[in-house]
């Protein structure tokens, strides 16, 4: 572009500094037609111009980035994408056994040694209930909690032998519906077990609980003692599956020594809920 004589001689600052604004000014207002026009004319976000902008038709399809392609809604995106499936409804809890309370504290024992037997269904849900089942019309639980807070997730891992009625893979507890939701396919139990410092025993039971805990659903009340309280819930809920397995002439135990994140990665929990227990659970070989 040939300057001016304005520019020149540089003698008159104000009117070289009027015509910069101008200019500036031009330009500016040319940039954002473009943009605007683009985005009209696409529903995307503005992109830069071309270095010649009178070649620029305002239907012109502007040049979109990797980012804006995924974005697109009719884009196919190659990641892989787990199937969502319906929740699982599980049968309704029993609220009367064949056992005292009394008889299931006294036989209480941690077991390490299963058998190779399936698991009904209806036992799975009893045990899910007696950990987090809700027990009263209000949406109070099985296991007390701290302000009725109720920051704990219970997770199942299921065998390829594992339950009557469930495939294998990873299942997410709905306390309210009663359901499972299944957020993984496959059996991971030996990936968990080699977790869990290499217990190996925790593999041959036919699931696995894990149980989780999300401490901001309490510690944004109880500030710092909210941990605390989020660790007695997880024991007042293991202790209601180890007395729900007896009544049910199953085993638990539980395990508290395995790798928090790599854990957390294999199952693909939430960031936010970290694991606290893990609990084989079947049918004790002796």
């Amino acid at each position: 572009m040939e300057k001016s004589d304005g520019w020149k001689g540089l003698g008159d600052k104000r009117l070289s500094r009027r015509r910069l604004l101008m200019d500036a000014a031009s330009v500016g207002a040319g940039l954002a037609t473009l943009s605007l026009v683009g985005c009209e004319e696409q529903g995307q976000a503005p992109v830069r111009p071309s270095a010649t902008p009178a070649a620029v038709s305002p239907t012109a399809t502007p040049e979109a980035s990797p980012a804006a392609v995924q974005a697109t809604p009719t884009q196919e995106v190659s990641t892989p994408v787990v199937e969502k499936m319906l929740p699982i409804a599980l049968p309704a809890p029993r609220l009367k056994g064949d056992m005292s309370l009394e008889e299931a504290i006294s036989k209480r024992r941690s077991r390490r040694e299963f058998k190779d037997s399936l698991l009904t269904l209806e036992q799975v849900s009893q045990i899910l209930w007696a950990a987090q089942g809700i027990t009263d019309p209000g949406g109070l639980r099985a296991a007390p909690s701290a302000g009725a807070l109720y920051p704990l997730d219970l997770y199942l891992v299921v065998g390829g032998q594992g339950t009557e009625g469930l495939a294998k893979g990873a299942y997410h507890y709905d306390p309210r519906g009663h359901a499972l939701e299944r957020i993984l396919e496959g059996d991971v139990r030996e990936a968990v077990a080699r977790l869990a410092v290499e217990q190996m025993f925790i593999a041959e039971a036919p699931v696995i609980l894990v149980i989780t805990g999300e401490y901001e659903r309490t510690t944004w009340k109880y500030s710092d003692r909210g941990l605390r309280y989020v660790h007695m819930e997880a024991g007042h809920a293991a202790q209601n599956v180890y007395l729900q397995a007896e009544a049910l002439g199953l085993g638990t135990v539980t395990a508290g020594a395995f790798q928090d994140e790599e854990l957390s990665r294999t199952l693909g929990l939430p960031t936010e809920r970290r694991p606290l227990y893990v609990m084989p659970i079947g049918h004790p070989a002796a």
